[in-house]
């Protein structure tokens, strides 16, 4: 039985706030927390003697004119109370009283579900596995533990299975929907609660292990999921304990996705967002929030550290930041992170390029923008990099209409991929493709007018800035058009513009058919063929309730493959080389061969073979490296085998 404790949560007479202290207990960080008038406050604190602390404000948030105090002497009173002096040079002390409310610092709830017959690891044996700290205390340690000693209540919900055959693959846009029917508490408001879906596999393959992938709606952060059978289910050569290795890396995925929804950024990523305290990257830190294969040594050497905790920063972010930006479904993934601007290094060893595959960077009205990126080895010796470093997740994207604020973008998931690296040989480059038209923060790039766009790419601990780059974007045409961008800058259309479709928001789906309709000679109608036809080339699944919502069902959608045909053909093939100029040539490549290789599954060979003629065809007309129209010429061929 853990000692009787002072840290927790306090509450002042009816609207005069509360307290969060921190000063034993489970991780103390000797910090105060609280609000005031609606004025959140931080301070770190000394002990000054038994029972008493003392500290300077560091943070404040609100409207703090009317908040003139610079200091904090807190001193425990009693049972369960304590008093708070507040000082300021020119402000008169104030005294409040305080009654503690809980030993926690925040309450959530975590609902847990799972594909029939997947395992879900909702708790791990400590002491399983021999690589670990000799000081580790060996125990069945849950989730649950895990936040509780972060400072959080947590309850939990397990809910019915998902009937979905093993090996099931999702897509991101199946995640969604599945979140919204499945589970118990979704609501589109922001509360401190998140959802979790133990599945099989993500459609992108098997170096996906997990990810927070949002929620439908202005509220974010609310959604994760695992998946059981990627590589976190694949144990190192030789490992002395194989079983145990995976039931270890599959509940650090859990807890690393969950730590997202809380606003954790990657311990790597810490310093790149927009302020509160100053935070400083870690990366060699033993923490949830860090790649275990990313820190010196690897993977062997973090579980050998590893204690089963967030790092400091981390437990003063969840125990203290201002509320919005902790609870789910409220500030924006990332938000409120701080940003530290790191000068460019005197020998630079890469060099990172923002760029699009036209003579002008100038879009029509409503087209969206996706940038392709370059980043290239500079230097004379070859250098390792994460095979993610140019996934949009993985980037800090800056955007900045000329006379407006920066915005920094924020993509809508955030992935746990395998530890793949690619070695890069001097000379030679790495290519990724962002979408920076819109995230969760909204459409930032839209409006007409002058955009400035940087991004930093994270390698081992070294942020590659790109030199800005500017595009523009045209007015509309008509009235008509003008009329049209209401309904399109939304975050459902945006979301299945990016994901390539989806069978459940309707109304996105029709916006887009109007949008096909009114504009076809619009190059956005090029992007709304494609969100609307990838879905009807593949069997889409839904999870449905049943039994007056006290079961759930997976119901598949057969494929289409010629209707699919009818709506991407003129996209894909008649207008092939305008496509690979909006698209960009990596993902109009990328589009065109996986949807060719989705109609050719369905038996629709003759369109599959005209998506990829026109890809090949319209690919070599450009400044495409031949090994890429190779790797065309070879698909085609394998269509034209079965």
């Amino acid at each position: 039985m853990e000692p009787a404790t002072l840290s927790g949560l306090y509450v002042a007479s009816p609207g005069r706030g509360e307290l969060r202290l921190d000063v034993d207990g489970r991780y103390p960080q000797l910090a105060v927390s609280g609000t005031i008038d609606g004025i959140h406050w931080i301070a770190r604190l000394e002990t000054t003697a038994e029972s008493r602390w003392s500290g300077e404000i560091s943070y404040t948030d609100g409207v703090t004119a009317s908040f003139p105090y610079t200091s904090v002497d807190v001193r425990a009173t009693g049972s369960g109370s304590v008093e708070v002096d507040f000082e300021g040079v020119e402000a008169a002390k104030r005294t409040i009283a305080y009654e503690r409310a809980s030993p926690d610092f925040r309450t959530v709830n975590f609902e847990f579900d799972f594909q029939a017959g997947e395992v879900v690891d909702i708790a791990v044996d400590t002491g399983a596995h021999p690589n670990r700290p000799k000081s580790l205390p060996v125990e069945t340690l849950s989730i649950a533990d895990v936040y509780e000693r972060a400072g959080c209540r947590v309850t939990t919900n397990v809910g019915t299975p998902v009937p979905a055959p093993p090996g099931t693959t999702w897509s991101d846009m199946e995640l969604h929907d599945a979140m919204q029917i499945h589970w118990s508490l979704f609501a589109n408001e922001a509360q401190w609660a998140v959802w979790m879906l133990y599945a099989s596999l993500h459609e992108s393959g098997p170096n996906l292990g997990g990810v927070m992938f949002d929620d439908i709606g202005p509220n974010h952060r609310q959604g994760t999921a695992l998946f059981v059978d990627s590589f976190i289910a694949d144990p190192p050569p030789g490992d002395p304990s194989p079983a145990a290795w995976v039931d270890r890396m599959r509940f650090w995925t859990a807890v690393h996705e969950l730590g997202h929804a809380f606003n954790l950024a990657h311990s790597w990523q810490k310093s790149l967002g927009t302020p509160w305290l100053p935070l400083a990257n870690e990366p060699e830190a033993r923490s949830f929030m860090n790649y275990p294969y990313s820190v010196e040594g690897g993977q062997a050497a973090f579980f050998a550290d590893f204690e089963y905790r967030f790092s400091d920063q981390e437990l003063v972010f969840v125990r203290h930041a201002p509320e919005r930006f902790v609870e789910m479904g409220n500030a924006a993934w990332f938000d409120e992170h701080g940003f530290a601007e790191e000068s460019a290094a005197a020998e630079p060893t890469l060099r990172l390029e923002l760029r699009v595959n036209r003579a002008r960077p100038r879009y029509e009205f409503m087209e969206p923008v996706w940038l392709e990126l370059k980043l290239t080895n500079v230097a004379a010796e070859p250098r390792l990099l994460e095979a993610d470093v140019l996934d949009a997740d993985s980037l800090t994207v800056v955007l900045r209409k000329k006379g407006s604020a920066a915005r920094r973008l924020v993509p809508f998931r955030q992935k746990c991929v395998a530890p793949a690296d690619a070695p890069l040989l001097p000379g030679e480059s790495l290519y990724g493709t962002v979408l920076v038209s819109a995230g969760l923060n909204g459409w930032d790039v839209s409006e007409p007018g002058t955009y400035v766009i940087q991004a930093a790419a994270h390698v081992r601990g070294e942020n590659v800035i790109s030199a800005p780059f500017t595009l523009e974007i045209a007015p509309p045409r008509s009235r008509e058009e003008e009329s049209a961008a209401g309904d399109l800058f939304t975050e459902d259309a945006a979301r299945v513009l990016l994901f390539n479709g989806t069978r459940f928001l309707e109304r996105a789906n029709g916006v887009l058919e109007e949008v096909v309709e009114r504009f076809p000679g619009r190059r956005v109608a090029l992007h709304a063929r494609v969100a609307l036809g990838s879905p009807l080339t593949l069997d889409y699944k839904r999870v449905v309730p049943t039994d007056g919502g006290r079961g759930v069902d997976v119901r598949v959608t057969p494929a289409k493959p010629l209707e699919a045909a009818r709506v991407l053909e003129p996209a894909l093939v008649e207008r092939a080389a305008t496509a690979a100029e909006t698209m960009g040539h990596i993902r109009y490549r990328t589009v065109a061969e996986r949807l060719a290789v989705r109609l050719a599954d369905q038996g629709a060979d003759a369109a599959a073979a005209r998506t990829l003629d026109s890809a090949i065809g319209a690919l070599a007309r450009r400044p495409v490296k031949r090994e890429v129209i190779d790797e065309l010429r070879a698909t085609r061929e394998a269509v034209r085998r079965r």
